[in-house]
């Protein structure tokens, strides 16, 4: 189906300055599940090198299955937000029991998976079966909110960007729309001249951004120092290397003098399955 101008100009725009990633030269289901898991909230930069190792090692969800939780863990060390490597372990052992071994081809089925959600799910559907339909992340939001001058809710924000798509290459549409906003219509900066929807943007870079919103909920996001997910990560980081006595619980995670707040941190951890724990034995890395 023929594309329209705006489409053209994007999709031409990327073909000279799209960034080169490792999972983007693959339709692996699989491979693409695991660069969206590791890709959540964390830099591409950091994520590169963890992945080609992840996917060298566990190249398919049975492989991932077989492994011990711990060994997914301990993969995971300095990507953050570990509970996503309890969370694909998980979907792994799904995809095995419920689908044969194959992540699932259909929204419905790749939503029932553990740690997939409605963005993950798109991804995936996109990007490993390239279905033309709209993938809606922070960058994508944030360039369809300027170019149509419009605040939208999520469910409003998906039909667009459903709308949006070019019949046959919703992949490369959404890979166009990913790098716009990543290195040209950014969230603290703009590069409007370098834009190539430029002349179809509503916004042009003037008067209040459709893209922000005066949030309540944004003044109570927590910081990251001395927070509960950081003695998380800790006491994670020490039992990736060794076990953990209970005694030694406040100074693994940073808290000495406070054993009420370690043990509910640690008790947090043991129920999403991150941690285990044995009277005699101490804490350690799920088996």
């Amino acid at each position: 189906m023929d594309q329209t101008e705006e489409q053209k100009a994007l999709i031409q725009w990327w073909q000279v300055s799209s960034r080169d990633l490792p999972w983007r030269r693959t339709r692996n289901p699989w491979f693409v599940m695991v660069s969206e898991l590791m890709l959540q909230q964390t830099q591409v930069s950091r994520v590169i090198p963890k992945y080609e190792r992840f996917i060298e090692k566990y190249p398919t969800p049975k492989k991932c299955s077989d492994a011990p939780a711990s060994s997914i863990i301990a993969e995971w060390e300095g990507l953050g937000y570990n509970r996503r490597a309890i969370n694909l372990h998980r979907a792994s052992q799904m995809i095995v029991e419920t689908h044969s071994g194959k992540v699932p081809n259909t929204l419905s089925a790749l939503l029932e998976l553990p740690g997939i959600g409605p963005y993950t799910a798109r991804a995936i559907l996109c990007f490993a079966f390239e279905e033309d339909i709209g993938v809606v992340d922070v960058n994508i939001n944030r360039v369809i909110s300027r170019i149509t001058g419009k605040v939208m809710r999520p469910q409003e924000m998906q039909k667009k960007a459903d709308s949006l798509v070019p019949t046959g290459d919703g992949w490369i549409w959404n890979q166009a729309l990913m790098d716009l906003g990543s290195e040209v219509c950014g969230s603290r900066s703009t590069d409007c001249d370098r834009c190539p929807l430029l002349t179809y943007c509503l916004w042009k870079g003037k008067g209040p951004d459709p893209a922000k919103r005066n949030s309540p909920s944004s003044n109570l996001i927590q910081n990251f120092e001395g927070s509960d997910r950081q003695g998380r990560g800790k006491l994670v980081n020490a039992l990736r290397k060794r076990r953990v006595a209970l005694s030694d619980l406040e100074d693994v995670m940073g808290w000495d003098g406070d054993p009420k707040r370690c043990r509910r941190v640690a008790e947090g951890l043991i129920k999403d399955g991150l941690v285990e724990y044995d009277r005699k034995t101490g804490y350690r890395l799920p088996s």
